[in-house]
């Protein structure tokens, strides 16, 4: 569910759409950007750096930075981590990369947000080795433990999976990153149905992601959400000029009736004035009810971003 290059950049949001709010910005705890690359080509396993792949460009996420972003979330491949079996060993080439950005990151003070970009998939399956999965995420918090300015997303958008299945993933994950130590970390979790914040509660994944625990007590619920007609964000046009606030609606409520803390962890429109709008309209509700949205990030950044979006061998 990602958009193709006919969007608005990273660079024309923090300009543009985080203008009108500056005044509430202070309200957000997490502010930034996708920077897509190292999950690209994702046919190509363990594929060739610089072909396949990419890790993002230290230049552009200081520029990011420059404009007030603080957060960034970094999109992995399971198997490129880890190859084989999800219990197996660490890639050391691919760790290496993401062993760079994330201390270029958190040593700028920002927030790097590791996100295995697997729809709830590894080598295209469906993912219901929940004990595997928690060995994944044992080795990957094991690597990261000491340092807090990490943050651990479970997995991106699962999608057409069984709700029960969706949660037990997302709280071994929880289990397996307290565990290896990494205990002062947040933890963001997603949902099933591509975790859309306009049917979190209807798709019925609401009800055992609710259930979670963390002992830490630092997940949150990280939701995405496009304006296009679908939701899919493969459409310059928005439904309208406040569907953004509208679609946030229903989450919104779920987040203090239960008294949880979310992220839009994925969002963008069109670069066109209707968009613009609605997207402006989305932030503002959000800061007025930032005692439950902690922050937004923007889809997307990336060197590669460009040449891959148009052929989709990501997305």
């Amino acid at each position: 569910m990602k958009f193709v290059e006919i969007f608005a950049t990273a660079a024309t949001v923090a300009s543009v759409v985080a203008a009108p709010t500056t005044k509430r910005a202070s309200k957000f705890q997490f502010v930034g950007v996708n920077e897509s690359g190292a999950e690209f080509g994702n046919t190509a396993l363990p594929g060739q750096f610089g072909k396949d792949y990419t890790w993002p460009d230290q230049n552009a996420i200081n520029t990011m930075i420059s404009k007030g972003m603080n957060s960034f979330r970094v999109p992995i491949m399971m198997e490129r981590f880890i190859p084989s079996k999800m219990t197996g060993t660490v890639n050391e080439t691919y760790a290496s990369g993401l062993d760079t950005i994330v201390k270029f990151i958190t040593g700028k003070g920002a927030y790097a947000i590791i996100d295995p970009h697997n729809f709830g998939r590894y080598y295209s399956n469906i993912i219901t080795d929940v004990d595997g999965f928690g060995a994944w995420w044992s080795t990957m918090a094991k690597r990261y433990a000491s340092n807090d300015k990490v943050i651990f997303d479970t997995n991106n958008e699962f999608h057409d999976e069984d709700n029960t299945l969706v949660a037990n993933l997302n709280q071994k994950a929880i289990d397996a990153i307290r565990a290896a130590g990494a205990t002062s970390q947040y933890i963001f979790v997603e949902g099933n149905s591509w975790t859309g914040a306009w049917h979190w509660t209807s798709s019925g994944t609401a009800d055992g992601m609710g259930k979670l625990t963390d002992p830490s007590n630092k997940v949150v619920y990280e939701m995405h959400q496009y304006l296009d007609s679908d939701g899919s964000g493969t459409s310059t046009a928005c439904v309208s000029s406040t569907i953004g606030k509208e679609r946030l609606q229903a989450a919104t409520a779920w987040l203090k009736a239960n008294g949880k803390k979310g992220i839009l962890g994925e969002t963008a429109g069109g670069s066109n004035s209707q968009c613009i709008t609605a997207l402006q309209g989305m932030l503002g509700y959000m800061a007025e009810n930032s005692d439950v949205w902690t922050g937004w990030l923007w889809w997307g950044a990336g060197p590669l971003r460009f040449a891959y979006s148009e052929l989709h061998l990501s997305d």
